[in-house]
């Protein structure tokens, strides 16, 4: 698997529900994606209990930090339906079918995605969703801000002259 590959694979898994297969896989994340050592390095440390506490308080309780990338675009509006249909539309298109329980544009879900197939035109186009994302982050002051940091960095800089 080619290491960008892995590195999005790895981005995926540090943000979901840090669940007890996430703790035990913490050492082959830390090795595998040395971009995500500041969160992995974090994780390590912080009690399995407390780790999923921060995940449910940063991501659960309000959309202010939502991984679901066309909510930043369409809100909770009609809109968002095609949205979610064209991500689902993409990903067929590689020979995936999307069938988690998560919606398609689930950030993890297009991380991994991005990670099986190369293709990353669904986080190229959502650079500003990711950007917002990590800002917000970012202030609130959680470690998962590093992760985004690194997704972003991997990204081609944004056309000049594109609105913000």
């Amino acid at each position: 698997m080619p290491s960008d590959a892995v590195f999005y694979q790895a981005a995926a898994l540090c943000l979901t529900y840090p669940d007890d297969d996430f703790v035990a896989r913490l050492p082959l994340l830390r090795e595998a994606a040395p971009q995500l050592r500041e969160f992995t390095d974090h994780a390590t440390v912080t009690p399995p209990q407390e780790l999923a506490a921060h995940y449910v308080q940063v991501f659960d309780f309000k959309n202010r930090h939502s991984l679901y990338l066309s909510w930043w675009q369409d809100g909770d509006t009609r809109r968002r339906g095609m949205s979610l249909v064209r991500f689902k539309d993409l990903y067929r298109a590689y020979g995936m079918e999307f069938t988690g329980e998560e919606l398609p544009d689930f950030l993890p879900a297009v991380l991994e995605f991005t990670a099986r197939t190369g293709n990353t035109d669904l986080l190229t186009e959502h650079r500003d969703c990711l950007e917002q994302l990590r800002c917000r982050l970012t202030d609130f002051g959680t470690p998962y801000a590093s992760v985004l940091d690194a997704v972003c960095a991997t990204l081609p800089p944004a056309p000049t002259g594109a609105r913000r």
